[in-house]
């Protein structure tokens, strides 16, 4: 089967492969305007051409027009072990050219101006064209080497998780589910990345944080009513300051701190791998967990977002001429749940708006948690020491949702692993949806590796 170590087992064309791939798939505009707009088709064209290359037989999916998602099935030499689900997504946020240093869908290369590094740019390179070709690479060099997976592995590359998963994910669970037979376990978006972090002496460490949980998702909806008139004579149940009353409310709201086991071993992890002093009780109450949590370094993005609940203002409607009291007023909030905390957030909603505001879920998605003691996180963690001898390997809730939220209706245990090794002092969060979005090309290259591994294992 080949191992990392040995010399003999050469991955650099599969390195090079997920470059021009991830990059000729960032030249194909997918753009997801939300609301149904979103056309994936030309991506998923390119990506089952590239699979139907290694010898595989992908399926091209559309609920509509255009809306294209890709399965396809690796055969793996033990029929009867469960298989894996290894699940992407082709369609990208809007980006606005005049915003950009290069275009946004040419796929250039180019050094990053922070860290130097030769580095595909582009919409989708980091939101996740550049895992589709990790992918696809790993897969295209078996078929060249005569190599196979133990397991079957699905591989799902799907539309609109940008939006609301409609037209991808939740539709593939709803009307292809016999597609997804057998998966037990997934990987998908965010986790296995470098997070570059210091001790208090100062001492250089290497975080590497693998999601096995994610908040929830809780659009709302909120809508005030009252009496409409005339501007100079108010009325007393004027819709517009109850909504604006209850806005203001949410957002000074502080949600108590809800530490899940995720969230837990997470802060063990890092505390462990940056030698912070521990002392007893010191998640315990709100002030000292957040004094804790403050203390871990650039860590702390990894953990913060995630020991309680939020709920975010996001949009505000009322009225169509100034000295005209409307009837309606209606706002959105973004709400996220932790595991285990959907009831909590549900009566504090409640009570923040008060008698005078309706709210209601927009959009939900329900929290969903992996276990941390599995054989396939072991071989994650394993993937990654193999490749990084000095990695720390991190267990974490993410702050935000994927598409795991949907295929855990099957059953599946999802976690979130897409890696690559990555240079010092590139902010590889704050590029997810950002400006001149780019990922290195050594990045890409690493991640074939840790993927090769992983899948083989």
């Amino acid at each position: 089967m080949g191992d990392p170590s040995e010399a003999t087992y050469d991955l650099a064309a599969a390195g090079d492969d997920a470059v021009r791939l991830a990059r000729e798939l960032v030249r194909r505009d997918s753009t997801n305007h939300g609301g149904g707009e979103g056309d994936e088709r030309a991506a998923a064209e390119f990506a089952a051409e590239a699979l139907t290359d290694a010898g595989l037989t992908p399926q091209i999916l559309e609920p509509a027009h255009r809306r294209s998602n890709v399965v396809a099935r690796v055969p793996g030499t033990d029929p009867d072990a469960p298989a894996l689900l290894v699940h992407a997504h082709l369609d990208v946020v809007p980006a606005h050219t005049e915003n950009w240093s290069v275009p946004p869908f040419g796929g250039e290369i180019a050094d990053c101006p922070v860290t130097g590094a030769p580095s595909l740019w582009g919409r989708g390179a980091v939101d996740m064209k550049h895992t589709v070709g990790m992918v696809t690479a790993v897969v295209r060099h078996w078929a060249r080497t005569g190599l196979r997976p133990r397991r079957d592995i699905v591989l799902a590359l799907v539309a609109d998780e940008e939006d609301s998963a409609a037209f991808g994910a939740d539709w593939l669970v709803r009307e292809h589910a016999h597609l997804f037979e057998g998966c037990r376990v997934g990987i998908g978006e965010r986790g296995g990345h470098t997070v570059h972090a210091r001790t208090a002496a100062g001492r250089a460490v290497r975080l590497y944080p693998i999601a096995a949980a994610e908040r929830g998702s809780a659009w709302l909806t909120l809508r005030a009513r009252g009496t409409a008139g005339h501007g100079s004579r108010p009325p007393a149940d004027n819709a517009v300051g109850a909504l604006a009353a209850a806005v203001a409310r949410i957002d000074a709201h502080r949600w108590p701190l809800h530490l899940t086991p995720v969230t837990r071993a997470a802060i063990d992890a890092v505390t462990a791998a940056l030698e912070i002093e521990r002392t007893p009780g010191d998640t315990d109450g709100d002030d000292a967990a957040d004094a804790l949590v403050a203390r871990l370094d650039a860590a702390v993005p990894l953990v913060a977002p995630t020991v309680r609940n939020s709920a975010t203002p996001t949009m505000l409607t009322a009225g169509y001429k100034v000295n005209v009291v409307p009837g309606e007023a209606v706002g959105g909030v973004d709400g996220r749940v932790l595991p285990g905390a959907e009831e909590a957030f549900a009566r504090t909603m409640d009570a923040l708006t008060g008698e005078r505001v309706d709210w209601e879920y927009e959009h939900a998605s329900p929290p969903v948690a992996a276990p941390l003691d599995s054989a396939v996180f072991r071989a994650m963690r394993s993937a990654l020491v193999a490749h990084d001898p000095d990695a720390h390997v991190v267990p974490v809730c993410l702050a935000g949702g994927t598409d795991a939220k949907v295929f855990s209706r099957l059953g599946i245990d999802c976690y979130g692993f897409s890696p690559m090794r990555l240079p010092e002092g590139m902010d590889y969060p704050g590029l997810l949806h950002g400006v001149d979005e780019r990922v290195p090309l050594e990045g890409l290259r690493s991640g074939v590796g840790v993927l090769d591994t992983f899948l083989r294992a």
